[in-house]
């Protein structure tokens, strides 16, 4: 009797542990079934008239956001958003650039001042140099006379790494707070670069950063341009919720910087958390932003780098 009372003793204490582990199993299996990690998709829109016009009165219920085709809750939105800016400006120093190049710093002159004097006073810019090098100029900065003072030093010289550029820059935008920008002044395509096109385009998506190409063109035939590297830029540009510029001329170039800066200074903010995106969402996931004025255009990045896709159980 006392060996059957030791035995079943021995049971109850296996059931119970085995019981023990199943709900541990259960548990954790559940925990990782809805804890995933949702990260808020911040998305900078302007938004254009039929003119083109720059419209910056609409309020949240004028956008709709999708993801992956998916509509999403929009938990963030500013009009005439003042978060801070960080601007790398990258200026192209190759040999092709030696006539433009005086005139190029001083528009840039002329376009720091303005950033650093008239806007948010966090704002911050940093600046590069490149031709078959890369060259960080300056770190992010408010101190205007330092950013000027680097510029009169540049010599033009070799060819031409613009991914390079914009993927150092990207990278070093990844560390900043605020709204990440890039301007890049150029005349044509890369030539000497060791990282390729998809590298600058993935860097710059992941560091949420607008790309602003300036091309100044050193032809105006088709005949001996790069057409191909100018391509590059536009979908650089517009894959990031920016656009191209094509000035002739300093009084051109001042424009499309004064442009920029108008841009920037009405974008709208609209911020969501992903939700109930398809098991099979791509690693890129496309976003689009509809208006509910349909004469009005929005325009922010194609998409966003996803580190893995989220179902509709994910919690923050």
């Amino acid at each position: 009797m006392g060996r059957f009372r030791h035995k079943s003793a021995l049971l109850a204490a296996a059931a119970i542990a085995i019981g023990f582990a199943i709900c541990v199993v259960f548990n954790i299996a559940k925990a990782q079934t809805i804890k995933v990690d949702v990260k808020l998709v911040r998305l900078l829109v302007s938004v254009r008239d039929a003119k083109g016009e720059l419209v910056g009165s609409l309020e949240k219920p004028d956008f709709t956001v999708f993801d992956s085709g998916v509509k999403q809750d929009i938990s963030v939105f500013e009009h005439h958003t003042e978060v801070p800016l960080a601007v790398s400006l990258l200026l192209d120093t190759s040999g092709s650039t030696s006539k433009d190049l005086r005139y190029e710093t001083t528009s840039l002159q002329n376009f720091l001042h303005a950033l650093l004097r008239e806007g948010n006073p966090d704002d911050t810019a940093a600046l590069y140099g490149f031709n078959d090098q890369v060259t960080r100029l300056n770190s992010f900065t408010r101190r205007e006379q330092r950013l000027s003072d680097s510029l009169k030093d540049l010599r033009a010289s070799a060819g031409t790494s613009l991914y390079d550029a914009v993927y150092l820059a990207s990278r070093d935008l990844s560390q900043r707070e605020g709204r990440h920008v890039i301007v890049a002044v150029t005349d044509g395509g890369d030539t000497t670069s060791v990282k390729k096109y998809a590298d600058a385009f993935e860097s710059a998506q992941k560091s949420d950063a607008i790309i602003y190409p300036i091309l100044v063109i050193p032809i105006t035939n088709d005949a001996g341009r790069n057409l191909g590297g100018e391509r590059a830029l536009e979908t650089l540009a517009s894959g990031t919720g920016g656009r191209v510029f094509q000035p002739m001329g300093a009084a051109e170039l001042d424009a499309a910087f004064t442009q920029i800066l108008r841009d920037l200074r009405t974008q709208y903010l609209v911020g969501y958390y992903p939700r109930n995106l398809p098991l099979d969402a791509p690693r890129f996931h496309l976003v689009r932003v509809e208006l509910s004025r349909k004469d009005l255009r929005a325009t922010t990045r194609t998409g966003y780098y996803g580190d893995a896709p989220l179902t509709g159980k994910a919690s923050r």
